[in-house]
């Protein structure tokens, strides 16, 4: 066995490397360098005392060459060494430059404030304020400043609460944010310490190793087999090498070694910030709950608009009603029906939803997206880290031996052959596999070590064996390179078995590690030993989380079909998904090419798609396919994903979910920000943003109901009765309901185990049956007392002694009137929150709560109330008792005509709804509807209200991402360093100046 065979570069930890032949050291030095242009390093053709370069100097190859300057000069430029900066210094330069993050404009809170009053549904409520201030001062008549100023609190009611929750909303989704807030190792006075990255300003000498983010814009003073990953700026699949001098740029991951670099750049002046700069932000804040807002708003605001247009009709022109008369009763419909607390009470429902969604380590940084994932039907997990552990470990039950060596020898033969300190993965399973990681080194003294490199693919081990002085060797890794370094012990009989054990671990979805030994004559530990003998062949796998199974199975339970979509190969991929229950319909990604083999069950892609259970072997690029097809076929999907170049896939999906431990461009990417590994969190997610939904969707329901019911209701007992219904007992109607349906934000509802959608034809068949019948509970209440005596003659009850009101219009009807309409209509709210019979769902206490105290408002003002600015009355506690009654009477069939719509116009909805998605499916083609601009604006008007979580998002650095060439990378960052060498200069500190 050849000396070339078994040479190694040295690890990290500086031991002594054997002696090479020189076509070998040849061989991996061009390894080493590779993708490297040699240059010859350049000094600044400068007064390095002045510093101070005009712009087009930085640019002037003569002067200075950008892309080769020396790392002298840049520490000159910089006025610091290799022992970094002290604690004063670095204050000083902190005020210079600014914290080392992207500063985002703080939203001025008086007009985040404000914003809640612009909406279409605001503007008709401020509309009516005018017209009860300005015209209203008609018929020798005061302008209506009671009503002016009940609507007016009205709006500041509604914009107080949905503030208060907003901002609760928004600090609970920053502070878990904050906590994501990356850190940086960092020389101070001489020593390393710890820091937020926020803290680096230039001339700070930091360090990094493998899996950090490199924390600013820096050129390297130490490079130890370093490898970067710089996809998210570059999108380069591949990291790349750096060595001493080059640059590396925030936001990069390191892949491999460590190093050692000076800060040149920080903040807003980093290469990304930069760029991010240039590239601008984009809100995303008009999506699809935004559509269903304006079409609500439209419905409730066309309802109106009819009865609106009926009044000026009949009431000038058919009762020749006088102007301020026939407003009074256009400001009655505008007020009562316009349901103004919707914008607020949905953009309360979704920030109590992100507060509650943040408690299971979910943060939302698109809040829509909670709307979005309750009617998620797909979820495409990743495998590595969310399905499995991402730590891998050794099955001792299925290790393989093939000489006298047991298990518990080879594992220990193994462990010696492993690294104790800067391991890589299989290196620490190995070793954890043994229970007690110092007996890796116990018993034994190392001569010498072989670190793994990806050529040789594998570790190599020789030692004294302390208890006999014998010299041995051991060698674990690829199962190929170890037999074919086997001589002793290599038979056909052998090399078959271990050909057969191979085989059956990777359809077990088990990688192999073999493990080779030979014992060395004589104490040279470079000798040649007796030859390698094959001892055992480890098992190694990534074991399924402990929680996963059950989270597959409850997710299944919610109508939702996860599919595996990873990286690894397939027969991995079918041993997870058998173990986990997912199934074992996977494909490999090259299917998505090639489409399904001819004589396959599958007759098209789209079809092999939906049937999948997961696909192996996938790129990112494979991602974004599949949620491209998958949306394609009608789904909404959820995709998750880690690295920068996940961020197409995620931002395609409906819901793009970045997992713990995902890249800032992933996070940036997604909608949905997770802070703890695994997939029930995201299952968690899925059941919360359903509990939203059901929340919104129920007040969608009421408020509509109520907007019919207002407008029907005193639309037709004007016509009938001219009843002129005072405006300002429904402002209070209004304010009493907006305060207790503010409590459905914390509603107690249960999850539908179905995916959820909006179909507001239900939503709006509802609402007008809803309506007409509390509508039908006023009229005949009214038309009893106006026409009979009935009340009189059964409870002894009058109007100021009269048995009969004295005319259609009479003070202590109107507060009969209010107190009717008041109760049943906020009584309706536990119909509609409800499946089945309303006793059988327990409100919420609050919502509970609330409902009590307004209703005893309400009575207490039926009794007591007499305002001599509005036509009411006080009436007897009799009324108040008969009042209460008749609504109970009518809420009882409430339930049979929710049931009754559910038989029949709800079914024949759904039906009609199913044979849609029927023929959808045939074709392959959703059926979608081309918006015109005017629909757009529409929406638009309603998106002020989603911003707030993607401005708590951007504080901490989320949602930029930036593409630049490889090539420009390293001449920006020497811009960089002459541009903070002349701000420095410029900038002298005291103690240089000393």
């Amino acid at each position: 066995m050849s000396d070339s065979s078994v040479a190694k570069e040295p690890g990290p930890q500086g031991e002594e490397s054997p002696v090479v032949n020189s076509p070998d050291e040849k061989k991996k030095r061009e390894y080493k360098e590779f993708g490297h242009e040699e240059e010859k390093a350049t000094h600044a053709n400068v007064d390095m005392s002045l510093i101070e370069l005009k712009a087009e100097d930085l640019y002037d190859k003569e002067k200075v060459d950008l892309e080769t300057i020396v790392i002298e000069d840049v520490f000159k430029l910089l006025q610091c060494d290799e022992n970094g900066l002290v604690d004063e210094e670095a204050l000083r330069r902190i005020e210079l430059f600014g914290p080392n993050k992207l500063e985002q404009e703080e939203q001025n809170a008086f007009l985040q404030f404000l914003g809640f009053m612009w909406n279409p549904l605001s503007w008709v409520m401020e509309g009516a304020a005018l017209v009860a201030i300005v015209l209203s001062n008609g018929s020798g008549q005061p302008p209506d400043w009671e009503d002016f100023i009940g609507i007016v609190l009205l709006l500041f009611v509604n914009s107080a609460i949905g503030f208060y929750e907003e901002r609760n909303a928004g600090n609970a989704v920053k502070a878990l944010m904050d906590s994501l807030a990356p850190k940086a190792k960092v020389k101070r006075n001489g020593s390393w310490l710890e820091i937020e990255s926020a803290g680096l300003v230039p001339g700070d000498m930091i360090s990094f190793k493998i899996g950090d983010i490199v924390p600013a814009d820096c050129r390297l003073t130490e490079a130890i087999n370093v490898s970067i990953d710089q996809a998210a700026l570059t999108g380069e699949s591949l990291p790349q090498s750096k060595k001493l001098g080059d640059q590396c740029f925030s936001g990069s991951t390191c892949k491999q070694g460590e190093a050692e670099g000076v800060v040149i750049s920080t903040g807003a002046n980093t290469f990304f910030g930069r760029a991010a700069s240039l590239v601008g932000q984009d809100d995303d804040t008009t999506g699809h709950l935004q559509k269903i807002l304006a079409q609500i708003g439209s419905f409730c605001l066309v309802s109106i608009g009819i009865f609106v247009l009926a009044e000026i009709f009949v009431l000038y022109a058919g009762f020749r009603y006088s102007y301020r008369r026939g407003l009074n009763n256009i400001l009655v419909l505008l007020i009562g029906g316009i349901p103004i607390a919707m914008p607020t009470v949905l953009s309360v429902t979704l920030a109590v939803g992100a507060q509650q969604l943040a408690k299971h380590k979910a943060i939302v940084t698109r809040i829509t997206a909670i709307e979005e994932l309750a009617g998620v039907t797909i979820l495409c997990s990743d495998k590595t880290g969310t399905l499995t552990t991402n730590k891998l470990t050794i099955d001792r039950a299925t290790v393989r031996t093939y000489g006298p060596f047991s298990v518990d020898d080879i594992m220990l033969l193994a462990a010696y052959a492993s690294r104790t300190e800067n391991q890589d993965a299989i290196d620490s399973a190995v070793v954890q596999a043994l229970g007690d990681a110092s007996r890796a080194r116990a018993g034994i003294k190392l001569l010498d070590f072989k670190p793994f490199n990806p050529v040789d693919k594998r570790t190599e081990i020789t030692y004294r064996e302390e208890s006999s002085g014998k010299l041995k060797r051991v060698t674990k890794g690829m199962t190929g390179m170890i037999i074919e370094l086997c001589t002793r012990n290599k038979t056909e009989e052998l090399e078959n078995k271990l050909e057969a054990d191979v085989e059956e671990f990777a359809t077990r979805g088990l990688r192999a590690l073999a493990v080779a030994y030979e014992e060395i004559d004589g104490q040279d530990p470079e000798g040649e030993g007796n030859g390698f003998e094959l001892i055992g062949l480890l098992a190694i796998f990534d074991p399924p989380r402990d929680d996963t199974k059950q989270t597959i199975d409850d997710a299944l339970a919610l109508g939702v079909k996860v599919k595996m979509v990873t990286g690894d190969q397939l027969a991995i991929a079918k041993e997870t998904g058998r173990r986990l229950g997912l199934g074992d319909h996977m494909y490999p990604a090259k299917v998505l090419k090639d489409g399904p083999a001819p004589g396959s069950k599958h007759l098209s892609l789209d079809e092999m798609i939906l049937d999948a259970d997961g696909f192996a072997g996938v790129f990112p690029e494979h991602k974004y396919e599949i949620v491209k097809r998958l949306q394609g076929l009608g789904h909404l999907c959820a995709m998750t994903g880690d690295g920068a170049n996940d961020a197409p896939a995620l931002s395609r999906a409906n819901v793009g979910i970045a997992v713990e431990g995902a890249t800032d461009a992933a996070r940036g990417a997604a909608d949905i920000v997770l802070t703890e590994p695994g997939l029930s969190t995201i299952v968690h997610a899925i059941r919360g943003s359903r509990v939203i939904f059901q929340r919104m969707r129920n007040y969608s329901i009421y408020a509509c109901a109520v907007t019919i019911r207002i407008v029907v209701c005193f639309a037709i007992l004007a016509f009938a009765y001219k009843f002129d219904f005072p405006p300002f007992m429904v402002l209070i109607i209004a304010l009493l309901n907006d305060g207790t349906i503010m409590t459905l934000s914390v509603d107690r509802v249960l999850p539908s185990m179905t995916p959820d959608s909006w179909d507001l034809a239900e939503i709006f068949a509802y609402a007008v049956a809803y309506g007409i019948y509390l509508t039908a509970s006023t009229v005949a209440l009214v038309s009893i007392i106006m026409g009979t005596t009935f009340f009189h003659d059964k409870f002894g009850v009058t109007f100021s002694g009269n048995p009969s009101p004295s005319s259609s219009n009479d003070y202590q009807l109107h507060m009969i009137v209010y107190l009717q309409v008041a109760i049943i209509s906020q009584a309706l709210i536990f119909v509609t929150r409800s499946h089945g019979f309303f006793f059988m769902e327990r409100p919420s206490f609050a919502l509970l709560g609330a409902f009590c105290i307004a209703q005893l408002i309400s009575s207490i003002i039926a009794a007591y109330a007499d305002f001599g600015f509005t036509q009411i009355a006080p009436i007897s506690g009799g009324w108040i008792g008969i009042v209460w009654v008749w609504n109970l009477v009518w809420f009882a069939p409430l339930d049979w005509i929710k049931f009754a719509m559910k038989a029949t116009v709800i079914k024949k909805l759904r039906q009609r709804h199913e044979a849609a998605q029927a023929e959808q499916a045939i074709t392959g083609v959703p059926i979608t509807r081309t918006q015109s601009r005017v629909a757009s604006i529409h929406e638009s008007l309603y998106s002020n209200r989603v911003s707030f979580i993607r401005r708590a998002a951007r504080k901490v650095g989320f949602g930029s991402k930036v593409t630049m060439k490889p090539e420009e990378l390293q001449r920006f960052s020497s811009i960089q360093a002459q541009r903070t060498g002349a701000t420095l200069a410029r900038n002298p500190s005291r103690t240089a100046a000393a």
